[in-house]
């Protein structure tokens, strides 16, 4: 245990940070869940389109350090992850959308180990490590104490990517065709709607969600090998708990993990990892299906 003054502004920071990691999960755990509740695969390649996505924007931005890289690799790194999730999903996750769940683990599983060979070939085993971007270098004063700007940027992503998912779902013509095929893709398909096209247009914002998170996230700590692995764990265990398919799930579950990341590495330092599982395991006892998520059928 570790020996803290709790008082009103440490207890707003420990907050913040929490938000802050909590932001950064519901950005690849809505992917993730986007992703399940249509196509009905448990993607383990998600956490390699967050790595790739981080790798891209270092590449960017260590061009030219002290310009505005980082904000043009914000910009069009995503698109060029989403771009390659729909060749992925065209080329090896279509086939096998009506096979068993464990052939489609084991696939999307064979694609995390050759996208990791492919991500040391091009940038190497050794760790990158990249500046925040101006003008969110100084940190912010908040009582007595001070909290990174850059990290307040983050905090607003999760609202922002939350309201646009919600738009897309129940705003747009292809929202309502989403929707209709998480309820019922077979009477879909034989309506004579594209339902293979469906499936490509969820797959690739999953993709560009998974990127767009492993982009937000590089200035805060190190790029390198493994966080593909790293985040995938920690997004499956939100998705978890708020129930896989479910945008409110993941929401409610990332400011869960987050804030007890947060608060338990504070307070036990060893013991913030099994703080967590302990919250999938207990959900996992009350609720299989997850907080907001639905039995299946």
């Amino acid at each position: 245990m570790t020996s803290i003054t709790w008082g009103v502004d440490t207890i707003i920071l420990l907050i913040l940070s929490g938000l802050t990691k909590a932001s950064l999960l519901f950005i690849v755990a809505a992917g993730l869940s986007l992703v399940f509740g249509v196509l009905r695969i448990i993607n383990l390649a998600h956490g390699s389109f967050y790595m790739i996505g981080a790798f891209i924007a270092a590449s960017i931005v260590t061009r030219n350090p002290e310009g505005p890289s980082f904000w043009f690799a914000i910009a069009i790194a995503p698109f060029i992850v989403a771009i390659f999730g729909w060749i992925i999903e065209l080329a090896v996750l279509r086939r096998i959308y009506r096979s068993e769940h464990i052939v489609q683990l084991l696939a999307t599983y064979a694609l995390i180990l050759i996208l990791g060979d492919v991500v040391r070939m091009i940038w190497g085993a050794e760790y990158i490590s990249i500046s925040f971007p101006q003008p969110l270098t100084k940190p912010v004063s908040i009582m007595d104490s001070y909290f990174p700007s850059y990290n307040l940027f983050v905090i607003a992503w999760a609202p922002l990517i939350a309201l646009f998912l919600w738009w897309f779902v129940y705003k747009t013509g292809i929202g309502c065709l989403v929707r209709a095929a998480v309820s019922d893709a077979e009477m879909l398909d034989a309506l004579g709607i594209n339902i293979q096209r469906i499936f490509s247009i969820v797959f690739t914002i999953g993709a560009f969600l998974a990127a767009l998170g492993g982009i937000i996230v590089s200035p805060m700590g190190s790029i390198g090998l493994g966080m593909d692995l790293e985040i995938l764990i920690e997004a499956f265990v939100v998705a978890v708990i708020g129930g896989l398919g479910s945008f409110a799930g993941a929401l409610l579950g990332s400011v869960i993990i987050g804030l007890m990341h947060s608060f338990g590495i504070t307070i036990a330092p060893r013991m913030a990892m099994a703080f967590i599982f302990l919250a999938m395991v207990t959900v996992l006892i009350i609720r299989p299906w997850g907080i907001f998520g639905e039995k299946e059928r």
